[in-house]
Parts: C-alpha cells; structure tokens; sequence
C-alpha cells in the first residue's frame, strides 16, 4: 500500500511538471509566433544615422513686442521639441542655425508637410468674456487686432461674428491639456484644459461675471480663442450662481473633433506658445550620418561577435549553450518585433541598449547553467532534470533584481529626458522584457525538453551541467581570501580615481559638436557626389569628425566643430575635388544639437534613476549594498570619463550611449554578487562577513568571466571591423565592461565589508572551575 501511494505521489508530481512545460511552452511558442507575424509585416523606423528622413528650416520672426534674436530662438526651439516628442517622432535632431533659423531633422516621417504645419503654429491661446453679438454699431466685423490686451471681433463656431472683451487668460495661466474620449455622455473626443493657480482665479472671476446674465444671453457666453479663432465659446450652466464663478480650474474644449485633431490640440495648448512665430522656408529630405560602409560594417561585425559568442557558450555549457543561442534569437526576433509594434525609431544610441539587453539575455542562461552546476555537484544521487530545476529556481532572485534596476532606469530615462537618452531608456526597456522572455520561458521550455529526452537523461555529461567547468575547479582548489585586505583593494581605486580626474582636469573633455555647436556648410553639386566618398575624404583630410549628409537630389551637408576659415577653405576644397561643379550655398554657425535644457532633463533623469537604484536595493538588500553598488557605478562612470580625456577620445552622442551601457552592466554585475552575499548570509551566521563575500565572489566569479567573454567578443569584434566612430564606441563599452567587473568584485564587495558592522561569533557556554 505505500508502496503504491509513492507511486501516485511520483505520477501526480510528473504529471504537474508535464502540465507547467506545456502551458510554458504554449505561452514561448504564442509570443515567437506573434512576435515572427509583426517582423514580416511591420517595417521597423531606422533613425537619421541610419537612414535619414526629412529637413525642415523654420526662421524666426520678430513682433513688435519680442525680437527674434539668438535667445529667443533658443526659446523657440526648445518648445518645437516638446511638440515634437508629443508628436511621437522619436530622436529628432533639433539645431539653431545662425541667429534666427532652426534646422529640424525627422527621422521616418511620412507627412512632412502636416508635421512643418504643427511645428509652425503659434498656439496663441486666450479666454475672453463675450461682450455681445457684432455689428450692433457700425455693422461690420472687424479684423481680430495683434494684442491681445484690446478688444476684438470674431466668428464663433456658426459663424455669428462675437465682440470679445480683451483676454482675460492666455497661455501663460494653462497648466496642462489632455486630449479625452467621452464613453459614456456620447460626446466624443474633447480637450480638457487646466488652469495655474493664477489661472484657477482668473477662470473663477470670468465665469463670474458671465454667470450674472440670464440663459441665452450672449454675454453668458465665454469664448475660447485659439491663434485669433473661437474653437469653443460655450455658455455658463445655468446652476453656477452669479459672483461665484466655476471653481477647479478645469474646462473642457468640444467640437467635432476626431482623435487626431484632439489630441493635436492639446500638446498645441500644453506645450505653450511659441515666443515667436516661425515660418517654413525649406523642406527637403537628407540622408544618413552614418555612411553605408559604416552601417555595413557594423552589421558584419554584430554577426561575427554573436556567432562567436554563440559558440563560446556552446563551447562551455555544450547542449545547454546550444539552447541558450536558439533562445537568444527568439529573444532578437521579439526586440525587433516589439520596436516595429509600438512605432520606435532605431538608432546607434538605441543599438547600444540592445548590446546591453544581449548581455543581460547571455547573462541570465549563465547564472541558470551555473546553478544547475553547483546543485548537480552537491546532490548525492543527482538527476539533469533536477539540477536544471534547481538552477531556475535559485537564480530567478538574481536575474529579476538586475532586470528590475536595469527596467527602472530604462523608465526614468524615458519620462524625463529626451532625444537620444530618451531612445536609449525605449529600446533599453524593450531589450531586457525580451530578454527575460528569452532566459525565463523559451530557454526554460527547450532546456527541460532536452533533458526529458531518454538519450539526454542517461549522458547527463551531454547537458554541460555535470562537469562545473575548468575556471571553478582551480578556484575551489586555491580558495584564495581575495577580501583579506579590502581597504587595499578601495585604495588602489582611489589612486585610479585620481589618475582619471587628472586627465579630466588636465587635458579636459573634448566635446563633440552635439554640445558645443560648430558649422553648418551646404553646398550644391552639378552631379550627385556619394556621401561615403566625402567623408572618406574629409577624413584624409583632417576632419574625421564631419558630419556628412546628402540633401536633396544633388546638395550635400557638412557640420562640423568650429572651423577657421582657412579650415573652411580645405573643406570647401575637398567637397570641390571629388567631381562636378560644387557651389557653396550656405555657411551659418550652429548650435549644439543636445542643447542646455535636453542636457539638464538628460541629468535629472540619470539622476532619478540611481536614486531609485539605490532605494530599491536598499529595499532588496540592505543600504550599506545599495551604497556601495552606487558608488561602484560612480567610479565606472569617472574611470571611463578620464581615460577618454587621456586618450584625446570625444565625448559625444556615441560616447553618451556608451556610458549608459556601462551603468547597466556595472549595477548588474553587483547586483549578481550581492544576491549571493544574502543568500550566504541567510545560510551561516557564524562566518564573519569579509570571509562570506569572499566565497560569494568565488562562487559568481565563473558567471562573471564567461558574461564578461560573451559581451568582450561582440564588442571587440566592433572594435576591429567598424569605422572610427563605432570604434569609439565599441572601445568605449569595452573599457567599461572590464572597469565595471573589477568595481563589482572588489569595490561593491569592499566597500560592503568597510560599512558592514563586524558580527561577533556567538556566545559559548563554558563551566568555570573556582
């Protein structure tokens, strides 16, 4: 009889285990199908650098009031940018141009003249008090007067022409605007518009004075005027009292509006009015900033790293590395669909999010192997299927903290800041979903199909889980006590801390022309001239750093830091040599493309996003590891800095995506050895902190080298086979995974110990003798 009852119990657990791998497997093979479907039918939007898109230049106009200088349209250009980000053209390029002209750069628009149209509207909006109907004088209607501090005349919705009371609310008074789909009044699509708190009074006050006319009276009216247009003048309801006005501060804007129209609107009436009107007087489509040869050798070197990073993995987790590389392109297919899905635009800083989601994505499958290993080799009678089970289970709190900071830093970056941070924060959150998608269901369905396979289950050696591999064998048998001397290890960083400062301080950063500005130079060719070829040539000649577009059917573009004229003649020059008639037509200063307010938001969300870091692994952990994970990342961040500025490197759009990588890739790493510094803590109260850290970094140690191999052979093979700009990037990532695994091991893990207080050993009873 117990015979038999173990007999159901082993049944009834098969049969759940059999049930869970297929409802796994029906959810992998649902998301992969879904996720093949959109990549066949939904085209992917590349950026400018990779493919271009389309040109517009807006020129500033002055008013009797404000004139269109280089600081207003500073001003101008940083509201054009919260319109488009409402529009949702992701990663434009946004430059001041000379003194009162602003080149605007859209990557896959397909409307380019509905987009010049938002771009170029005033927004001009003002609240008035309907003094009565027009033309009880004199007849007429008068035209609607520039300020908007004197009375006008103009045609409500029907047409009836309204005499209006100067502006009692402009745009100044307006908090914010949503566009609303009512669902259940049957109204359709309104704008809802709140007032400051100055505008909450002033609202109060206008209503007010509306409220103390009778029903239907004109007067009762408030007219909603939008660039010197009534677009709703809506009556005061009859239940507001006279003198006390509609409290709150909110109103809604009706019409016939569709959803398109609404919520046009509203980021017209959110993001404020222009401070001075601009007007369209170019629009032309350009081509990429990176050059087909660049693009191509990025590509080639992209699959050359994976494949040998493929086959490094499969090389050391044999059957399982060959499952993690076919979950690893399901994990691709889902990136890729998911950015086709929801509209992104790809570009390099947004490539570099996805080389940090590849690395966490390897990362994941190793810290699986590698606990199946260590529970393969401490079970007496082991099974592939239960260490492999084992090893899901007890790396999923390492792999969710990481993935989970990674994630909250991806979601700051994309609320508060913009251009390529923002990108970046997109597809860096796309990246990691996937690649927890890849680690924890299709790798997890194919492993355990594998080892449920008769031939497998006898060879357990097949699975690459039953030999725990060359690099833990040698640390096992030295066991060296790494963290004997951990202010030495925190000493040594400092002296590199230093170094890096100094080359800060002594030689500067040399900032590239997204922040400091420089020149804009287009010219005008008999016959098209290849942009590869022009900037093959102003590398010959000393300009590496140009900027290189095709414009137009046979213009070609060149931005570049500041130039002296002499260097403007060799430029010219140079264009002018590589065939047909060349004539210079324009030549203006620029601005800086990432301007003060994109790098202030860029600061602030960087500056959200550790902080939150930090909170949550205090929250995880305890604070003394969150400190120190911090300040770690702050180290990478200084180390990376001043070897650029030792090496004469610039710090520039490509550098900025690089670093945002290092931070994902330092906090995973010390995340990793952290969580098993809390699981040896759990386990043994006994052994003093330094010596458990100690083993932690032991243990992670084989995760960390192959991780580190993966990402190095992506990386390095970028290095060699990629133009000078992805060089610098490639170079740039690789410095920091090497700086960011030693911060990780022994600046994390020293500082940890430094803060930790020391546990005495617990008290023994002993019997004295007197």
């Amino acid at each position: 009889m117990k015979r038999r009852n173990n007999q159901n119990k082993r049944n009834s657990s098969r049969n759940k285990r059999n049930k869970s791998l297929r409802a796994r497997a029906l959810i992998a093979l649902a998301v992969v199908a879904g996720s093949l479907a959109i990549a066949l039918t939904v085209p992917v939007r590349l950026g400018l650098d990779l493919r271009g898109g389309t040109q517009i230049m807006l020129e500033t106009r002055s008013t009797p009031t404000t004139e269109a200088d280089a600081a207003a349209t500073d001003r101008t250009l940083e509201v054009l940018r919260g319109r488009i980000d409402a529009l949702g053209v992701a990663e434009p390029t946004l430059v001041r141009s000379g003194d009162q002209r602003i080149l605007v750069e859209l990557p896959g628009v397909h409307d380019p003249k509905k987009a010049a149209d938002v771009l170029g509207r005033t927004a001009q909006l003002t609240v008035h008090a309907v003094l009565g109907p027009a033309g009880t004088s004199d007849g007429a209607t008068a035209p609607p007067p520039a300020d908007p501090a004197a009375e006008r005349v103009l045609p409500d919705e029907s047409g009836q022409p309204l005499r209006l009371r100067a502006a009692d609310l402009t745009g100044r008074d307006v908090e914010g605007a949503d566009a609303l789909f009512d669902t259940q009044g049957g109204a359709g699509w309104h704008v809802t518009v709140d007032f400051t708190k100055t505008g909450q009074d002033r609202w109060k006050q206008v209503t007010a004075r509306a409220a103390c006319h009778p029903a239907g009276d004109p007067q009762r009216r408030v007219a909603i005027v939008l660039d010197n247009k009534i677009i709703s003048s809506p009556q005061v309801d009859p239940s507001v009292p006279c003198g006390a006005g509609i409290p709150g501060g909110t109103t809604q804007i009706t019409g016939s509006f569709d959803g398109t129209e609404a919520r046009e609107l509203a980021l017209l009436i959110s993001g404020g009015a222009l401070p001075v009107p601009v007007e369209t007087v170019e629009q032309r489509t350009v081509g990429a900033t990176l050059g087909d040869a660049a693009i191509e050798a990025a590509a080639w070197a992209a699959a050359i790293g994976t494949a040998l990073t493929a086959l490094f993995i499969i090389a050391v987790y044999r059957l399982m590395g060959l499952l993690a590389t076919a979950a690893l392109v399901c994990y691709g297919l889902i990136s890729y669909a998911a950015l086709a899905a929801l509209g992104a635009t790809l570009t390099l800083p947004g490539l570099a999010g996805f080389v940090l989601a590849i690395g966490m994505a390897v990362d994941a499958n190793v810290l699986v192997f590698e606990r199946a290993r260590e529970e393969y080799a401490a079970r007496s009678r082991p099974t592939a299927r239960s260490a492999l089970t084992a090893g899901f289970r007890g790396a999923l709190s390492a792999i969710a903290d990481s993935n989970i900071t990674t994630l909250i830093a991806a979601g700051l970056l994309f609320a508060f800041a913009s251009g390529p941070v923002r990108g970046f924060g997109i597809t860096l959150g796309i990246g990691v979903l996937a690649s927890m998608v890849s680690a924890l269901v299709i790798s997890r369905v194919l492993a355990e199909y594998a080892v449920n396979r008769p031939a497998v289950f006898r060879r357990p050696r097949i699975t690459g889980i039953a030999s725990t591999g060359w690099v833990r064998d040698r640390l096992l048998r030295r066991d060296p006590f790494l963290l004997r001397r951990p202010r030495r290890w925190l000493a040594a960083s400092a002296v590199l801390l230093a170094v890096a400062a100094s080359g800060i301080l002594a030689r500067g950063l040399d900032f590239g022309i997204e922040f400091t500005g420089g020149r804009l130079i287009e010219y005008a060719t008999s016959t098209p001239v290849d942009p590869d070829r022009a900037r093959t040539a102003l590398t010959d000649a000393g300009f590496p750093r140009g900027v290189v577009q095709s414009s137009g059917d046979t213009g070609l573009t060149v931005r570049a830091e500041h130039l002296t004229n002499a260097e403007e003649a060799t430029v010219t020059g140079t264009i002018g040599g590589l065939g047909g008639g060349t004539e210079k037509i324009r030549d203006e200063l620029i601005g800086p493309s990432m301007g003060d307010e994109l790098r202030r938001n860029a600061l602030i969300a960087l500056s959200l996003a550790l902080g939150a870091q930090l909170l949550y692994l205090a929250v995880r952990f305890r604070w003394i590891f969150g400190t120190a994970a911090v300040a770690a990342l702050v180290h990478d961040v200084v180390v990376l800095i001043g070897v650029f500025a030792w090496l004469g490197k610039p710090i520039d759009g490509i550098f900025l995506a690089a670093l945002l990588t290092v931070i994902g890739y330092s906090v995973n790493d010390s995340v990793v050895v952290f969580d098993r510094v809390r699981e040896l803590l759990a386990r043994d109260r006994i052994t003093p902190l330094p010596r458990l850290a100690n083993r932690a970094i032991l243990q992670t140690l084989p995760r960390t080298v192959n991780t580190g191999m993966g990402a190095a052979l992506i990386l390095t093979a970028l290095a060699v086979l990629a133009d000078d700009t992805l060089t610098d990037f490639a170079l740039a990532l690789l410095i920091g995974l090497a700086v960011g695994t030693y911060s990780s091991v022994f600046i994390a893990a020293s500082l940890t110990v430094e803060l930790h207080p020391q546990r005495s050993a617990p008290r023994r009873r002993v019997i004295a003798s007197h």
